[in-house]
């Protein structure tokens, strides 16, 4: 018999009205904005209401670094959500939006998989409630007014060779990483070199997955370093008068959108930064906001924890004042012998030799999340061919590194394949050994703090960075942002800046290409190696077969 795709499974999901889903959370129906009859969004109203409320337990998943054999780190967090409630606990799960880009690109989807996934799938996938264009639109509008300013005389003196902010697409198109905009004559404007990123790296994506209210939000989007004058000081979005206008665009986005698994347990999907370019992490009032409406919250930070959960811990626990209890680290055994040197094509046949090779990249993901004072428990994504010899292999090594790895079987079996990992991960918590700290303080130097990150996480031996780079994070400590924590944009597929390089490389360099200031999300941006912040499509997108068909239905999402 065909094994069903996900696009087929979600289609047969038994969804509960999004109002009985709201109800298991205690959310009444009047604090719902309903799209439809399967996602709505939460009130502002209704989440300023709970802050009295105590705190649930907050449960980190991460990966190991993502190879082409796949990993599942969003079907797990969606796995362990539902088998927490199987359980019998009152859990519920947080992750980001689907950027466009990915989705029409090589990723995929980003609600799950199998019978571990968030419905409704096609929605989720694609224009879901509309928060990524009001970013974009958000973001694009202060774009528009900033060259508007310039043209209707430039009182505030912006140097047009030194304005910072870029436009954004929520598409990958490598043809508008680098343009010139206001050609065609004096009535368009003052040509200058430009360019765009991909919406999931855009500041307003970032401060809104940060922003803790409409106050904060309209405060950090007006603190948005724009561009510089001659003599180098700063203009900001308030200065353009930019941000009422933003706030009003994004007065929707910041609500919550609440949705289901398959197994109609609640989650929250918010927010969508990238994590090989962003901070990786789902928004600050989507999870403050479940920890108070749950007992136990599942949420996961992007790609492997080098990256990640890295962000999520020194960037956002340390900014909205949180911290995990539990992480759980998703690792497959076909990963593992893609580590140890085993081509894709070779997955499918036993080597044990590779495995115990490979495990040596997720023993340093352990070792790092270690650092962070928080207990691990490694999940092993289960696939049909992976051998009893091979997971034994995985789990003894797991376990010389102090910690356990459990079998994990929900892409097939939904719960009944994750009670084991839920059952472990209340064990740990219900210990109490979790005593959280981040891996540099807020007073460090940026440029110290950039080389923690590099030695500590990547194992790195130096940060090269030239007297440009080194000037200007001086400027900045100068103006007063030197508190701020750094945001490293990296390939995601090794520790290193070479995405070819698997394992636990040590002995490198991670080159820093640029920085930039983003002094309303909170964060200074290290671009190390050839990270490109506009990706672009691969030789046979995934928008090849994505397609209606006879049935209206959509085909090729996964």
């Amino acid at each position: 018999m065909a094994v069903k795709t996900d696009i087929e499974i979600a289609r047969e999901a038994n969804k509960k009205p999004i109002l009985e889903i709201g109800d298991k959370l205690g959310i009444p129906s009047e604090s719902l904005v309903p799209y439809g009859h399967d996602k709505a969004k939460v009130s502002a109203e209704f989440i300023k209401a709970q802050q009295s409320k105590k705190d649930g337990k907050l449960i980190l998943v991460t990966a190991i670094n993502p190879t082409p054999a796949g990993e599942g780190k969003t079907t797990t967090t969606v796995g362990l959500g539902d088998g927490l409630n199987a359980i019998g606990k009152k859990a519920m799960i947080c992750i980001r939006e689907a950027s466009l880009g990915p989705c029409f690109g090589m990723k995929g989807g980003a609600a799950g998989g199998g019978y571990a996934q968030i419905v409704p799938m096609e929605e989720m996938n694609l224009h879901f409630t509309g928060d990524f264009h009001a970013i974009t639109s958000a973001h694009n509008l202060l774009s528009a007014m900033i060259d508007n300013h310039i043209y209707w005389g430039n009182s505030l003196e912006i140097d047009s060779r030194r304005v910072v902010w870029r436009r954004v697409l929520d598409m990958n198109d490598r043809a508008l990483r680098q343009i010139t905009t206001s050609l065609g004559g004096a009535t368009n404007g003052f040509p200058r070199e430009a360019g765009f990123d991909i919406t999931v790296a855009s500041e307003v994506m970032a401060i809104l997955c940060l922003a803790n209210d409409l106050d904060d939000l309209e405060k950090r989007l007006g603190d948005i370093i724009v561009a510089y004058r001659r003599d180098k000081s700063p203009i900001y979005c308030r200065d353009i008068k930019a941000d009422g206008a933003m706030t009003v665009l994004l007065k929707d986005a910041l609500q919550p959108n609440l949705v289901q698994t398959l197994e109609n347990n609640p989650a929250f999907v918010h927010g969508g930064p990238f994590a090989n370019i962003a901070h990786g992490c789902n928004t600050v009032i989507a999870t403050k906001t479940a920890l108070k409406l749950a007992d136990y919250v599942v949420t996961e930070a992007g790609f492997g924890s080098d990256l990640g959960a890295e962000k999520f811990l020194d960037i956002k626990c340390r900014k909205a004042g949180i911290a995990p209890s539990a992480v759980v680290l998703v690792a497959t055994i076909r990963a593992m012998k893609m580590n140890g040197g085993v081509a894709k094509e070779d997955l499918n046949e036993e080597n044990v030799t590779a495995v115990e090779e490979g495990c040596a990249n997720l023993g340093r993901h352990i070792e790092n999340l270690n650092r962070f004072g928080v207990p691990v428990v490694v999940a092993i994504n289960h696939f049909t061919l992976d051998t009893d010899a091979e997971i034994a292999a995985c789990q003894k090594y797991v376990e010389s590194q102090g910690a356990e790895a459990i079998v994990c079987k929900h892409w097939a079996n939904g719960s009944d394949g994750t009670k084991d990992l839920a059952n472990k991960v209340v064990s740990i918590i219900d210990e109490g050994k979790a005593d959280f700290k981040t891996l540099y303080p807020d007073e460090m130097p940026l440029l110290e703090k950039i080389e923690t990150i590099a030695k500590k996480i990547y194992r790195a031996d130096e940060v090269i960075a030239d007297t440009t780079v080194i000037d200007q994070l001086k400027a900045w400590e100068d103006a007063g942002y030197g508190n701020l924590p750094v945001c490293i944009a990296k390939t995601q597929y090794s520790f290193s800046t070479d995405p070819n390089l698997r394992g636990a490389p040590t002995g490198h360099s991670i080159p820093i290409r640029e920085v930039r200031l983003s002094a309303g999300a909170g964060f200074i941006v290290a671009v190390c190696g050839a990270i490109m912040t506009m990706p672009g499509l691969p030789r046979a997108p995934a928008a090849e077969v994505i397609k209606l068909n006879d049935a209206g239905e959509i085909e090729g999402l996964f």
